[in-house]
């Protein structure tokens, strides 16, 4: 083992020579593993060609270490080991909705057919594809009450942008595109909401909230005016509360000519047993994968589906999904299909996400209407299981509140310990978490946002309730280096976040001992 090998094999504080912890092998570089002085793969020298990369074309070598295929598969496998996810524990990220994805979900989504289709299929070779997203769409409009649906956006903030735009669009049909320039967000939005309607050009108009962490109808009633385009809402809010003056709030805004956007982000409290249109929602996104189970990412492009009222589905982009004179499916991509639809344009390319729209759908025929509605309910009553068990040891910026799908603690019981709210969260990883979501929302002061989701069982609940005990009661006795000093068993130890952000590394710069060798 040459010098800079045994660097990598000992780390500071290890109780071990090599710095593994049992089967758990520290894993340094790609770089630091291989040299590139050789490769682990035998390349023919390419035949004489012509390059049409003009003066970009690579002229020095690529510097990547070659390594033998056990070498590369160990490394890569060992880096799996290391991560967390849904499937090794509880992932408590409030706003984030990390629920389990069945893993029927994913055999649907690589049945023949489904799995191999290409974008670019002529309509009449993907027609059960198409009928797929039909259904789907159908169980999306009669989930929230709304008549229309637009299913490609990508993504949340995808789905924030599409309904925003279409709101957009029906100010400019009234004509009112130069006066209607603001729109009303809460100090508790999630971050993408005033960004979106920035982006568009709209100012961004606060709407403080009151001291129970909702917004108060009076509120908005006061920023209201001729300049007023819209307002963008969450509901439940990411204080994990439901808007009681949400219906008094759409009212209002439609009394002014104003519309309501609703960041459906937290639509798992209430799938099945709340329909947004009856609240007066004009447009509202959702995330598949936080409500109907579609993995984080997916392997390819997420999903954002965005439902429309009656005044904004005539604004909804291309493609439309319609049927022909002989009854067969189609998406209509270059114009409208009636007289009354005026689609703002098209959003995006392509309806990449047909793996996503497959998951969401197994997961609503696997479930039915009522099960959707108890996989509603079982995440509230999660969340204020782990609210009652930890209401005499965390503090709680609400007080002892009935909340919704997620539970929100703030610093308060830290108070006088010298221990803030990220030593709190380094010190959940020893004991084997995923810290919560920390200072979101920004309205409440070293806030901790915890959502159990209805996946969790009364045991793993009991399991992390216990551990955020023992830590609270650890702060509260003064054993302060446990937190400053945390993560200690961690693959690493606490890294300066801040300065990683700000000046981050992109290239690998072999250490000067290595270089000189």
């Amino acid at each position: 083992m040459n010098d800079v090998s045994h660097k990598n094999f000992t780390s500071a504080g290890s109780v071990t020579a090599t710095g593994n912890r049992g089967l758990q092998i520290e894993e340094p570089l790609l770089f630091e593993i291989g040299s590139t002085n050789f490769t682990g793969v035998d390349v023919e020298e390419p035949e004489a060609f012509e390059s049409r990369l003009g003066d970009v074309e690579r002229t020095d070598m690529m510097g990547l270490p070659g390594l033998s295929e056990p070498e590369t598969m160990r490394h890569f496998v060992r880096l799996s080991q290391k991560n967390y996810a849904i499937d090794t524990g509880i992932f408590p990220l409030g706003s984030c909705t990390m629920k389990h994805n069945p893993r029927l979900n994913e055999k649907m989504a690589r049945l023949p057919g489904i799995g191999d289709i290409h974008p670019l299929q002529p309509q009449k070779t993907v027609q059960g594809a198409i009928e797929l997203m039909m259904q789907l769409s159908d169980w999306l409009t009669s989930l929230t009450g709304m008549p229309a649906v637009a299913m490609s956006p990508k993504a949340g903030a995808h789905g924030e942008l599409c309904g925003m735009i279409a709101i957009r669009a029906a100010i400019e049909a009234k004509g009112e595109a130069d006066t209607r320039r603001v729109v009303l967000v809460p100090d508790s939005a999630h971050g993408t909401n005033p960004a979106t309607a920035a982006l568009l050009g709209f100012s961004v108009r606060s709407i403080e909230a009151e001291k129970d962490g909702t917004v108060r109808a009076s509120a908005v009633r006061e920023s209201l005016g001729p300049d007023v385009a819209a307002m963008m809402l969450t509901n439940p809010n990411t204080c994990g509360l439901f808007e009681p003056d949400i219906a008094e709030i759409s009212a209002a805004l439609h009394e002014a000519g104003a519309y309501l956007y609703c960041d459906g982000a937290n639509f798992n409290a209430i799938a099945g047993k709340v329909r947004p249109g009856d609240l007066g929602i004009d447009a509202m996104h959702i995330n598949l994968h936080k409500t109907f189970s579609t993995p984080h990412g997916g392997g390819g492009p997420g999903a954002g589906p965005v439902v429309f009222s009656k005044s904004l589905a005539p604004f909804a982009p291309l493609p439309l999904m319609a049927r022909d004179g002989d009854g067969k499916l189609e998406l209509i991509e270059e114009k409208a299909s009636s007289g009354e639809a005026r689609p703002f344009g098209r959003l995006t390319a392509f309806h990449g996400q047909m793996g996503m729209f497959v998951r969401a759908l197994a997961y609503m025929l696997s479930f039915g209407e009522d099960g959707v509605r108890q996989a509603s309910e079982d995440a509230v009553l999660n969340a204020n299981y782990l609210r009652k068990l930890l209401k005499d040891t965390m503090s709680q910026p609400f007080g002892d509140r009935v909340c919704m799908h997620e539970v929100l603690f703030d610093e308060a019981f830290l108070k006088g310990t010298d221990i803030s709210t990220l030593d709190f969260a380094k010190a959940m990883i020893d004991e084997g978490f995923h810290p919560m979501t920390m200072y979101f929302p920004l309205v409440v002061h070293g806030a901790m946002l915890v959502e159990p989701t209805e996946s969790e069982s009364k045991r793993s609940l009991d399991q992390f309730a216990y551990a955020l005990k023992a830590l609270a009661n650890a702060a509260k006795r003064g054993d302060k280096d446990r937190f400053k000093s945390a993560p200690r068993f961690a693959p690493l130890r606490r890294l300066d976040e801040t300065r990683a952000a700000r000046q981050p590394i992109l290239s690998y710069t072999p250490p000067a001992q290595q270089a000189a060798e």
